[in-house]
């Protein structure tokens, strides 16, 4: 199995829970972080350790672009994003783990 880099990603603490939307160049890398409380910020403080939606990029600038028009999306559209391929919300770390 190739291992994802550059993406776009969203977190969250819990079904319907707290929503964090980033950006990185090393998806596994950086999930692990978040989910191990490693870096001090905003996933820590509030608990956001479930990876529930991501999306692969050939670059990154395309990325960032991708990142700042979720980051602009009202909180309803970003539960739409995360169900359209994740209804259920399961962490989807595991499929980088397996």
């Amino acid at each position: 199995m190739e291992r994802p880099g550059i993406a776009v990603y969203l977190m969250a603490s819990r079904k319907y829970g707290t929503i964090y939307t980033g950006v990185t160049s090393n998806i596994i890398g950086r999930t692990y972080q978040h989910r191990t409380g490693i870096i001090e910020g905003f996933t820590r403080q509030y608990g956001v350790h479930l990876l529930v939606w991501y999306e692969i990029h050939d670059d990154m600038e395309s990325a960032i672009c991708r990142e700042k028009r979720i980051k602009k999306y009202m909180r309803y559209q970003k539960v739409k994003l995360i169900e359209s391929t994740n209804p259920e919300w399961l962490d989807l770390w595991q499929t980088f783990t397996l």
